[in-house]
């Protein structure tokens, strides 16, 4: 099939062999020849970079009456970019029609100028929904003549609140006109719309209703809230070539995510709705022009944003729709090329990834973060290529190389090639020296857990060596003490300072606790816990020793205790742990001990137990002072605690 076959004039045919079109797409193979020949509508469910645009811009264009300086032809778009993006495209299929006026309308440019040029006379509209509701109002744009009428990625405007609008838009339209509907999903209100506005609609789906782009991959990396990042930067560095979305959830992560990336040396900007026009339009223009490789953004801000060759698209964070995704996920595997859609998830997310493999039809790959030998092998490998591939210019080169050869000429080959790459890599080998495995590993297969999934006995919790890239630390402190693992981050909280401290797997057993800390942070936090008191209890922390038996020594140091702590202890015999009444009790004194809770009362505090100051004696017979007689109402007010509870 060709497109001459489906029906092309011939003035456009050439334009659009000029810019590379050969065969026609399958959604444009079905759209084209409806739109020249039949009289009903048309809803085509068709994913982004299916080539809509051309389905419905070359048809649009052959039935304008270039005679006629009056609009013919509304094109509706979600956003100021998809709106000038279909305005240029539409342009240049034109480019041999002459007459033809094509005016793209939108939000955030010079209203007056757009008045200008409508007054003039205009047979195609390109319109956001705002802009045009504003011009109708103003009586500027007439919509009378119209004859066509297309709403490209109509889900996208559903879900960004136009429905109103666009309500409102189609009540000016004539009642015969011929309608077209492009959304890659399809909705109850999209349906909705089709019924209320549309005449016998033709529905042409391209591949499934509501499913994935088909050449893309879809991979989910499963790791804890707080490696996400750490994760990201790990999928960045393994594609060195890697040209791709960063879709993220709000405005502040979007910003907070990139400043990160740029920090840490990435060639990336960010894209939301916090941004000036100005500062989103040379944003988008860098990243279309590769200069950019990552750009980070929300939803919002990256509808309209038509880039083909996407090698990823990352979701930092799963959306709540599955509509989303699928829009998401159709930026990369466009035009018949492969695509990567990642999702970093942590385990609250598990479910998401199964709703949506259910509603596209796709299974998700688990991939494993990529190691840091994985990383550098890539890098490594792309620094070659690029050499492989560099162009030398020989006559410029030739004035320098005497002399640089007579600088080198003590090394061998291999020495020099190894100087050579690692001009460029000492920084990856040596941030990614050490480094802690980022998956959330299953455990299942490695013993049976209780109903917490924590091991069942101490000796598997006893274990001295900690994960990969963290140390095993020793804190004098365990559950016969109250000590449990909100206590141990209260503790790391109130003590450190600086960086915050990541904590790993942490096993608590009867008098002592193990926890795992990453490398770095080791010293650190042994220095900050030393001497840090825990109800009465001074707290003792160093890196585990795997020769040193802690239940043993727990046991000793619990004999040598003082006669203050033995006497504190009740009548079931000294071996046995102090509660929690018996630790306030050594902590603030007898007055410690806690008394039944009445009905109405709070729970104690510890601010309770603080020793009362003692009454004031009279200093003739020793006895205390008689209660004074009734207050004044004015004292009274002052002290209104005490006179309510002896008035009840």
């Amino acid at each position: 099939m060709t497109f001459e076959e489906l029906g092309v004039r011939e003035d456009l045919l050439k334009a659009i062999a000029e810019m590379g079109y050969e065969n026609p797409m399958p959604v444009q193979e079905k759209v084209i020849p409806h739109l020249l020949n039949e009289d009903n509508d048309v809803v085509a469910l068709a994913q982004t970079g299916t080539g809509k645009t051309a389905a419905f811009g070359l048809p649009v264009l052959q039935r304008i009456d270039v005679e006629l300086l009056a609009p013919q032809a509304l094109i509706i778009a979600p956003t100021r970019e998809l709106c000038l993006q279909i305005s240029g495209d539409l342009a240049d299929y034109s480019k041999y029609i002459d007459g033809m006026k094509v005016l793209p309308v939108y939000g955030g440019s010079s209203i007056e100028s757009q008045i200008r040029a409508v007054r003039a006379g205009v047979q195609i509209i390109v319109a956001t929904p705002g802009r045009l509701i504003d011009l109708i109002e103003r009586k500027v744009v007439q919509l009378g003549t119209v004859h066509t009428v297309i709403l490209d990625e109509a889900d996208e405007m559903l879900n960004m609140g136009f429905v109103d609008d666009i309500n409102n838009i189609l009540s000016y339209v004539p009642e015969e006109r011929k309608m077209l509907m492009f959304s890659a999903t399809m909705p109850p209100e999209i349906a909705k719309i089709a019924a209320r506005f549309m005449h016998n609609p033709e529905e042409y789906v391209i591949g499934t209703r509501n499913e994935g782009a088909e050449n893309v991959r879809h991979i989910y990396y499963l790791v804890h809230a707080r490696d996400k990042y750490e994760a990201l930067k790990r999928v960045a560095d393994s594609n060195p070539n890697i040209y791709g979305i960063i879709f993220c959830r709000t405005r502040r992560d979007t910003q907070e995510i990139a400043d990160h990336l740029i920090q840490d040396g990435y060639n990336a900007d960010s894209l939301h709705g916090d941004l000036s026009q100005q500062q989103r339009d040379m944003v988008m223009k860098k990243f279309r022009e590769r200069n950019l490789q990552i750009l980070v953004a929300t939803d919002v801000a990256a509808r309209g944003l038509d880039v083909n060759d996407l090698t990823h698209v990352i979701n930092y964070g799963l959306p709540d729709d599955t509509a989303t995704y699928t829009h998401r996920s159709g930026r990369t595997g466009r035009a018949g090329k492969t695509g990567v859609s990642v999702a970093i998830i942590h385990s609250k997310e598990r479910g998401k990834i199964k709703e949506i493999e259910r509603k596209i039809g796709k299974q998700f790959e688990h991939g494993e973060v990529p190691t840091p030998q994985r990383i550098i092998e890539k890098q490594l490998f792309n620094l070659a290529d690029r050499i492989e591939k560099v162009e030398v210019d020989e006559a410029e080169m030739a004035k320098y190389m005497p002399a640089i050869q007579k600088k080198l000429e003590w090394l061998s080959e291999e020495d020099l090639l190894k100087r050579v790459l690692s001009l460029e890599f000492n920084r990856l080998l040596d941030y990614y020296r050490d480094a802690p495995q980022l998956d959330i590993v299953s455990t299942k297969k490695e013993g049976k857990k209780d109903r917490k999934g924590e091991p069942r006995n101490d000796e598997e919790k006893d274990r001295r060596v900690a994960e990969k890239g963290y140390e095993r630390l020793y804190i004098n402190a365990g559950k016969a003490d109250g000590f449990f693992a909100v206590n141990l981050i209260d503790l790391l909280n109130q003590n450190t300072h600086g960086q915050r401290v990541d904590v790993g797997r942490i096993d608590l057993l009867s008098h002592y606790s193990l926890f795992d800390v990453r490398k770095g942070d080791a010293h650190r936090v042994v220095s900050a816990l030393k001497g840090a008191d825990f109800y009465g209890t001074r707290i003792y922390c160093e890196i585990a020793d795997a020769e040193k038996d802690y239940a043993a020594e727990s046991k000793r140091d619990g004999k040598k205790e003082g006669k203050k702590g033995k006497d504190k202890r009740d009548k079931r015999g000294d071996d046995k742990p102090l509660n929690r009444r018996e630790r306030r009790a050594l902590k603030f004194g007898d007055s410690g001990a806690e008394k039944p809770r009445k009905n109405g009362e709070d729970f104690p505090r510890d601010a309770d137990f603080a020793p009362k100051p003692k009454r004031r004696e009279t200093e003739g017979d020793g006895k205390p002072d008689k209660p004074k007689k009734a207050a004044s109402k004015r004292e009274k007010k002052g002290n209104f605690d005490k006179f309510s509870k002896k008035k009840h």
